[in-house]
Order: structure tokens, then sequence, then C-alpha cells
């Protein structure tokens, strides 16, 4: 468990913003349900399901992560299913569903702003999200929590050197650095392995590619319920 004077040195306390900040993951969910109604007749939806995720990891490193990058893994996924006989009118309903995406309303979880609020002026507090830049800073914007951060960093992806890179930018050391979020493949393991500081707080839908199958134990490392929680260890 984390305490205050286990973090000393501490500068900058980084966000993830999806599903940390605010609710992603169930529109994607809720996406893909209307896609796999709209290709039943083709395929099982367990199937289609699995056919949409592989073309996904396949074009991460294309398109990286984000909600464009979707929209096209869908189409291809939707040509592939139906072995490229897909009607116009299907495809251009796939595009209809993704710009929905993108327009879904910002739904800040539970403590969120009150946080951000206690710990604005006594840390200096950044984003570190992955995603379309041009979608990230706008539900940024949208979501009225843009003032109490200092910088927003959309990272193409979050590895080690991701984070070593972003460390750079923000002049601190690892042991200056809290990073929060709901992935523990992206916003925990990759800090603690270059000296961070990392807590977990968990949000109830989680997409597969962000699963780990192993419990970490690291005196670095804390899991809270709420985001809330965190501040008795900061202030």
């Amino acid at each position: 468990m984390l305490h205050k004077n286990k973090i000393p040195n501490l500068k900058v306390i980084a966000f993830d913003a999806d599903d940390t900040l605010f609710v992603n993951e169930p529109y994607f969910q809720e996406t893909e349900h209307k896609f796999c109604a709209l290709m039943e007749d083709y395929l099982s939806h367990q199937g289609i399901s699995q056919e949409l995720f592989k073309i996904e990891i396949e074009n991460l490193s294309l398109y990286g992560y984000g909600i464009k990058g979707y929209i096209l893994s869908m189409i291809e996924a939707a040509m592939k299913i139906s072995n490229n006989t897909i009607p116009i009118e299907v495809i251009e309903k796939i595009i209809q569903y993704g710009k929905e995406l993108l327009e879904k309303p910002i739904e800040l979880l539970d403590g969120v702003e009150e946080t951000l609020k206690t710990l604005h002026g006594k840390y200096k507090l950044v984003v570190a999200t992955k995603g379309d830049l041009k979608d990230q800073h706008s539900k940024l914007h949208r979501s009225g929590l843009g003032h109490y951060f200092h910088h927003i960093e959309v990272m193409s992806d979050k590895q080690e050197i991701d984070y070593t890179k972003l460390l750079g930018r923000l002049d601190i050391q690892a042991e200056e650095f809290l990073m929060i979020g709901n992935s523990l493949k992206s916003d925990v393991l990759p800090v603690l392995g270059i000296g961070g500081y990392a807590v977990h707080i968990p949000f109830h839908t989680t997409w597969e590619h962000e699963k780990i199958s192993h419990k970490i134990e690291h005196e670095h490392f804390s899991s809270f319920e709420k985001i809330t929680e965190i501040l008795q260890n900061l202030l």
C-alpha cells in the first residue's frame, strides 16, 4: 500500500483518460453488439466478435488505438466475414456507428472531479492516455476537466519506452512520477518497470487486450476501488 512518506519526491501525478476519468469501454461494447447484429446473417455473434478482435490487434501497429482505427477494423472484418460480398449500405451503417461513437456524451466517473480539484495546485497533474489525438483532446475539452491539467500526452502506446520519453518531456525522474489508471497492463506494469509508482483503479469492464493473468506484488504499487481513496495517501 502506498503512503505519502513512501513517495517523498513525488512531483507529477498522471491520469489515464478512458475508463479512469470518464466512461469509454461500455460504448465500444455497445457498438460491437450493434455490429454483430448487423453481420449475424454471416456468422454467430461470438464468431464475429472474435474475428473483429483479431483484426483490431493485427491493425494496432498500423492504426494505433482509437475509434478511427476501430471503424476501419469493423469494415475490414465485415468484408472478410462476408467474403467481400457485403452491400455498400452495410459499410455506410458501420461508418455511422463509428461517428456515433465519436459523438458519445462524456460521463465522468464518480469522484474524479473531487479528486482533481483536491490535488490541483499540490502536484503537477497530467493526462497520459492512448488513442486518437483529436478524439482524446475533444473528450477532455468536453469533459470540463482540461483546466486541472498541466500537460496532455496522447501516447501511441504505453510501453516502458513511451513512459520514459514522457518523463523526459516532463523533466522528472521515475521516482517523482505516479500513474493512475484502470489498466494493469498499460497503466501499471510499464511504470513499475521503469521505477515509477502506479495506482490501479479498476473499472467494471476491461478490453480483452488490456487484461493480464497474474497478480501484481510491488512496493510501488497500490489498488483502490474508488479514485477518491488515493487522496488519503497523497495529502
